[in-house]
Formats: C-alpha cells, structure tokens, sequence
C-alpha cells in the first residue's frame, strides 16, 4: 500500500491487535483500564505498596509509559522481544506480594494478595480487552463486531507468557462485556479509599493545569468512559456539562484522527514494518 502525505494509510488488513494498538490516541482508553484495575482491592493494595505510582509527581506518567512500552513489544515485537517484555513483566510482579492494610468489600484487612493470582492478572486483561475498543470506537472511528471480535483473540494471543489462562478469556468482545460486568456484580470489585487515592493521584496531578487542555481531554475520557456505578464508587464528579465536552472532543478527533500522516498518528513500533 502506498502511503500519501497527509493522509493515514487503512491498517484493517492487519491483525485487530495491531490495529487498535497502533493507534497514539487509544492511550485515552489506557486511564479507563487503571480505574477499573484499582478498583479491585487486592489490584489497589499492590499498586499502593510495590509500585512507584505515587513517588513523586510524574510517576502515574513514568508508570503509563512504560506500560504503553510493554503493550507495544507484545504486539509488534519480535519473538525475542516479546519474550524480554514477558519476562520484565513477570519479574515485576514477582515483587508484588503482601497483605491488604484495609477492610473494602469482601476483603479485610490482612487479606493477602499476589501479582501472580490468575484470578488478578485475569481481570487486569479484561479490563483492557473492553476499554483500549472503546477509545478506538470513541476517538478514531467505529469497529464491526468482527473487528471487535478479533480483537479479542489477537490482543490476548501473549497473555498465556503473563500467567493468564486463556481458558478465562472470551473469544467475543460480548462475552468480555458480560465478563467484566459479572466480576462487577460478583462482588470483588469495589473501590475503597485507597483507590480512590490512587485516582485522585492520576486524575489530578499538580502538573494537571500545565497540560492544559490535553491533560483535561485524558481526565474527560477516564471519568467519562468509565461505567457510571465505578465512577459513583471513585466519587468523580460527572455533569451534563461534562458529557458534552467529551462528545465535542470525540467527535473532533474522529474528523481529525483519520487524517494525520502516520508519523503523528501511529506509534513508532506500529511504522516498522510495511503495511499490508
């Protein structure tokens, strides 16, 4: 396929993975997934105690950064380079381990935990598996079913190197929708002060008016697309106001994104090699 200046070539015949992931925008989806990640207790209790989220200012960015990393080696690498993003994550959560300090739903204080429970590192994918489409749907273009199905299987192609079972992963973006929401009527998932903390950490850094206005399109898409019960748990305020200046930015960047040149709109990793 030949690529025109000023125009972003169509990646559909790619993998579905490849296709959402490539995409520099879809990190708006990224703040979703933390949020509901947090919001299971024993998720908030390694993040707050192992991880450098709250060491200083910037560490939300520095952790997403690497994160984004991580995400693109597992899509786009080598079989060697996504056995090394592997083996860095796996080393991490090695680490990650201990008991919980507060009492938040089911979970009381002294409730251990583990970066290895397949039962964790299973809702951390599905979290993932349901927002990085969303984004894509909301800030670049609508996918087919299909697609979202495929996205399914493509993006959880590695998750089997992480400890995840693929038998606990949906094949259908639907039946992810249904996994995600049985774990939130379940019971597991409830938000507790130190996710909220965790929140307040990400959504509102001292740095926030400096970033203006991209900073404020992150904190629309986060609150925004998260489903309204969790964003009640979190407490994040949530107007009508709001919710129209999130539908004026989606549907600017749906009009726009389409038509940047790759070297804008795509990651670096996602240019490396020809488009099909």
């Amino acid at each position: 396929m030949r690529f025109v200046a000023g125009q972003a070539p169509d990646l559909r015949r790619r993998n579905v993975a490849e296709l959402i992931n490539s995409e520099r925008i879809v990190v708006l989806g990224w703040g979703r997934a933390i949020l509901m990640q947090l919001a299971h207790p024993l998720v908030a209790a390694g993040v707050d105690d192992h991880s450098t989220f709250r060491a200083h200012a910037l560490a939300p960015i520095r952790r997403l950064h690497d994160t984004i990393a991580a995400m693109l080696a597992l899509t786009f690498g080598t079989p060697g380079e996504v056995a090394r993003a592997a083996d860095g994550i796996n080393r991490i959560h090695d680490r990650v381990h201990g008991v919980t300090r507060e009492h938040t739903g089911r979970f009381r204080a002294g409730t251990r935990y583990s970066a290895h429970d397949p039962a964790l590192l299973t809702w951390v994918e599905l979290t993932l598996l349901e927002s990085l489409p969303l984004a894509y749907d909301t800030f670049v273009g609508p996918l087919t079913e299909g697609e979202r199905d495929g996205w399914c299987r493509d993006a959880s192609r590695n998750v089997g190197l992480l400890g995840v079972s693929m038998e606990d992963i949906p094949k259908s973006y639907e039946g992810v929708t249904r996994a995600v929401r049985a774990q939130i009527e379940g019971g597991d998932i409830m938000v507790g002060e130190t996710a909220r903390r965790l929140a307040r950490n990400m959504l509102y850094p001292p740095f926030a008016p400096f970033a203006w206005p991209t900073w404020r399109l992150h904190q629309l898409a986060t609150i925004g697309l998260l489903a309204p019960e969790l964003r009640e748990q979190y407490r994040l305020p949530w107007t009508s106001s709001d919710q129209r200046s999130l539908d004026r930015a989606a549907r600017a960047c749906r009009a726009i994104v389409p038509r940047l040149p790759r070297v804008v709109r795509h990651w670096r990793a996602a240019r490396r090699g020809p488009i099909v």
